[in-house]
């Protein structure tokens, strides 16, 4: 098949992430790949002065020139400046594929030959800071949607009236994320990623550390993320922070703490949590995305309610408190949880979806290419 991605301005966060992940896979597989993306917007004089405030004048701003997709082969094409994506930016294929509510918007509006149209689904993007009127509008499109999580899934159905919904798990490159079963650091170690985006509820999980500190004094914090620690969203003091690591890095933070926290509000999936634990480590969650799904209180970390510091605290404490070797058993579970993943089956899964998409345009039960 001809397979076009249309995403937005390209990054270092998760979702590009995946898509970079399954355009090389479907390659693999024989398909040919294309992805399609704006440039990042330009910021009124303004705005960019406010950003070099806030970020005291780092250079964070170069960030958003990389990506997921840089130095994989994959056919990535970016327009000349920053605007809707249109029929005269995508070739002809068999399926193209929306990737967040304003891809979807654009891929709703091409010419039918540019292909089936899909949304991939990350997320349920309403969020204050979006215009959650026309995101809720984009999941009622005619389009075949491919959802990561089953929560999403039963949300296509019940709010949306959507039963064809397909659910394709992210996984794990067990290349890249392994670590050798380990016994507890020698001091406490907590680590999370870093993230300014409420709904990622970093401030929740810093005011769990700052509770957990006080029966763990000598505890060491480990964080890594796409974006410079802001003043008013600090790290405390002491913390060892990793600004964009190289990815094949990243398991050696995983690996050497001791529980991994992630205290989101919401989240679509949560790909560090299960990341985290093909490291074995185990891992303390609110209910949310992937980790309600997986997380099992006891066995391979702790499962918490949204918003509760208290529990999140109290779930950590609980972690590093175990002796060494029924430690070593709960890091030995995480392990077990994600064991059996693959990036090869996910991208299997997806490549059926994509053409059970093609069937369904051809019926004429979604938009996009008619032979």
């Amino acid at each position: 098949m001809k397979i076009t991605f249309v995403l937005p301005s390209v990054n270092l966060t998760g979702g590009i992430r995946v898509v970079a992940i399954y355009a090389q896979e479907l390659t693999r597989l024989g398909h040919s790949v294309c992805v399609v993306s704006p440039p990042p917007r330009s910021l009124p004089l303004r705005q960019k002065l406010i950003s070099w405030l806030e970020w005291r004048g780092s250079s964070s701003g170069s960030v958003a020139l990389r990506s997921h997709l840089d130095g994989t082969g994959v056919d990535h094409r970016v327009l000349d400046c920053w605007r809707p994506i249109t029929d005269r930016d995508v070739p002809d294929a068999d399926v193209v594929v929306a990737t967040w509510w304003e891809t979807a918007e654009w891929v709703a509006a091409l010419s039918p030959r540019k292909g089936a149209k899909v949304y991939f689904v990350q997320h349920h993007e309403i969020f204050s800071y979006l215009p959650s009127d026309r995101s809720r509008d984009t999941y009622r499109l005619p389009m075949h949607k491919i959802v990561v999580a089953r929560w999403l899934q039963n949300l296509m159905q019940t709010e949306y009236g959507d039963r064809f919904a397909d659910l394709v798990p992210n996984s794990v490159d067990h290349n890249q994320f392994f670590a050798a079963a380990r016994s507890k650091q020698t001091s406490p170690t907590v680590g999370l990623m870093y993230a300014t985006a409420p709904f990622k509820g970093v401030d929740l999980s810093l005011f769990a550390i700052d509770k957990v500190r006080k029966d763990f004094p000598d505890l060491r914090i480990v964080s890594f993320g796409a974006e410079v620690p802001r003043r008013q969203l600090a790290l405390p003091e002491g913390a060892k922070f990793l600004h964009s690591p190289p990815q094949d890095y990243i398991r050696n933070i995983y690996a050497q703490c001791d529980v991994w926290l992630t205290a989101s509000r919401s989240e679509g999936f949560n790909l560090p949590a299960m990341e985290a634990m093909a490291c074995r480590t185990p891992v303390v969650a609110t209910r949310t995305g992937w980790p309600e799904e997986a997380v099992k209180t006891g066995w391979n970390g702790v499962l918490v309610d949204c918003e509760d510091i208290e529990e999140l605290a109290r779930g950590v404490s609980w972690i590093l408190s175990q002796p060494d070797p029924l430690w070593r058993e709960i890091s030995a579970n995480a392990y077990a949880t994600v064991e059996g993943s693959s990036w090869t089956a996910s991208a299997k899964l997806f490549e059926e979806a994509l053409q059970r998409a093609y069937l369904r345009a051809q019926k004429g039960e979604i938009g996009g290419r008619i032979s």
